[in-house]
């Protein structure tokens, strides 16, 4: 009973929110992973992203006022990892806080002789263990296109990764799939890319896949849903992986 109430809560929320379907064309019409899922997958996933918007925070940072328009994208991005998941897989974080621009993010860590180093970097996307989730507007307004970079699905990937065991590139798996399996082929394309990168060779995802195993899981889930031609050809077992793992096949509504 108290979840029959809790839906009917969420659907009158919704419905007050007011959403019109040029509301969603403002905000993802420009997106081609939008645009390829069939009219009823994309009324399905607008409901989910509507469902984590009344259940995560969306915050601007420092002068940023963010628009209905802009949560719509943002939030609509973010669902489309879990469409076959359900929202509950997000359940470890609550607020995704959005920059203008890059940010300056600050870490410590200690060498091999104890000596702790400080590190500044500018970073379009960060994520921690249990939140929040960090993202640059200027990425995620020209997330997609020709080069296949996504800074929420990168950042929600993460998200994934970190739900067992930390960011180590190999997230909770289904009770179908087989953790060598999964091991074996991801290991072969690192490998794979690694020996192509020492050489010189242009790679068919971004090289920043090569930082480390929890990079390189977020990195081809972004490929995974923006360009997945691209990854099926150049990395097919990985493809078969992820297409198991987010229960989606991109290729399949192309």
């Amino acid at each position: 009973m108290l979840e029959d109430f809790k839906q009917w809560r969420d659907a009158r929320r919704i419905d007050a929110l007011g959403v019109t379907p040029r509301d969603w064309q403002l905000a993802l019409g420009d997106w081609a992973v939008y645009l390829r899922y069939p009219p009823a997958e994309q009324e399905r996933l607008q409901q989910l992203a509507l469902h984590l918007l009344l259940h995560k925070r969306l915050q601007g940072i420092g002068e940023l006022q963010l628009t209905d328009s802009m949560r719509l994208r943002i939030a609509g991005m973010a669902a489309v990892p879990v469409l076959n998941l359900g929202l509950e897989w997000y359940d470890r974080w609550k607020t995704i806080l959005v920059y203008d621009g890059p940010f300056v993010a600050e870490h410590e860590w200690h060498d091999e002789f104890g000596v702790v180093h400080a590190e500044r970097r500018a970073l379009s996307g960060e994520t921690m263990q249990s939140g929040p989730v960090v993202l640059s507007w200027q990425d995620v307004e020209h997330a997609g296109g020709a080069t296949g970079v996504n800074v929420v699905l990168h950042e929600l990937a993460h998200t994934l990764d970190m739900r067992w065991d930390g960011a180590n590139g190999a997230p909770p798996l289904h009770a179908d799939m087989h953790p060598v399996q999964w091991k074996h082929e991801f290991t072969r394309a690192w490998d794979y890319l690694q020996n192509r990168y020492q050489r010189g060779e242009r790679l068919p995802v971004d090289d920043y896949a090569l930082q480390d195993p929890a990079e390189f899981f977020a990195v081809l889930s972004e490929v995974f849903f923006e360009q997945p031609r691209r990854l099926f050809e150049s990395l097919p077992g990985v493809y078969r992986q992820l297409q198991a793992f987010y229960r989606q096949n991109p290729l399949g509504v192309v």
